[in-house]
């Protein structure tokens, strides 16, 4: 067998599209001697090479790829018409600055992927579990936490995934993910779906906050195998007392919580719209009366 059969594999995903975002907003606006913006593309050049140096003096990849966010509206959009309904469009001298940067990963013979109808975390997250089942180590670079879910040691042929927040300079891992949400990366999903996402516009549950939704997923023990929306009758009660020894919510809107949970959607391998059309948004009292105590 060969050198290059027994190399060990390591994929590193760089999540394309926070890089050119943070190197927009930190860089002053910048033009070309044409006039066309390039704050952007030189703000995301310098970071990639300024990564790409730094794996090299490290133990770095054997594979990178960057991953980008394709222009338009994702399928989450169609199942959800209010999904990141309250971000404003992307800024008018950054548009033409995407094909330039494009161009400029290209340049640094980098594969460059983006997918209409897909986000860059699908792709990242479908690329990590791909390469990661056929024994190969997967770093994302990002901060993103929906990424989080997908950290994991690898066993038994399967590589590990962790995540590099270049920011920080520090390596994401199960131990950085348990102390943020207070939940594993395999219940990292589920937290979120009972507490929702503001920052994709994605309602929660009403009256569940972080620490309710961590209790909730750890109580049951969910994990990837059984989803909240698949509780037995059981469960739902279990729920249902906890919610009246944790959470002051009156009459009708106790039982809508509860039944609420019990119809939580089925989030999936990889949840990236945690909703289901119905459920009442985190935050908006459907009563005139109701309290609640967000754990």
């Amino acid at each position: 067998m060969s050198d290059h059969d027994t190399e060990h594999r390591h994929l590193y995903l760089v999540d394309g599209s926070s890089y050119i975002f943070r190197a927009y907003h930190r860089l002053p606006p910048l033009t070309n001697p044409e006039g066309t913006p390039v704050g952007a593309v030189y703000g995301y050049t310098t970071m990639l090479w300024k990564l790409a140096t730094d794996l090299d003096q490290a133990d770095g990849p054997t594979h990178l790829a960057v991953i980008l966010d394709a222009s338009g509206k994702s399928f989450r959009n169609d199942i959800y018409p209010l999904y990141k309904a309250n971000r404003p469009p992307a800024p008018e001298d950054l548009v033409p600055q995407f094909p330039l940067i494009r161009d400029a990963t290209r340049a640094f013979s980098l594969p460059c992927i983006e997918e209409q109808g897909l986000e860059a975390d699908d792709l990242i997250a479908s690329y990590a579990r791909a390469a990661a089942a056929i024994g190969w180590d997967v770093t994302i670079v990002s901060s993103d936490k929906d990424l989080m879910q997908l950290v994991s040691i690898g066993t038994d042929g399967v590589g590990t995934i962790d995540m590099l927040d270049t920011m920080k300079n520090v390596r994401i891992s199960i131990p950085e993910v348990t102390e943020k949400f207070g939940v594993g990366p395999e219940l990292v999903g589920d937290v979120l779906a009972l507490m929702g996402d503001s920052v994709d516009n994605i309602p929660g549950i009403f009256g569940i906050g972080p620490k309710t939704a961590q209790t909730i997923c750890e109580a049951l023990k969910i994990d990837n195998a059984r989803r909240v929306n698949q509780l037995t009758d059981a469960e739902v009660l279990a729920i249902r007392e906890y919610i009246d020894a944790n959470l002051t919510v009156e009459g009708d809107l106790r039982r809508e919580v509860t039944m609420n949970i019990k119809r939580l959607m089925d989030l999936g391998c990889y949840r990236g719209l945690r909703h289901r059309k119905g459920l009442p948004v985190r935050g908006q009292r459907t009563h005139t009366n109701a309290r609640t105590r967000k754990g």
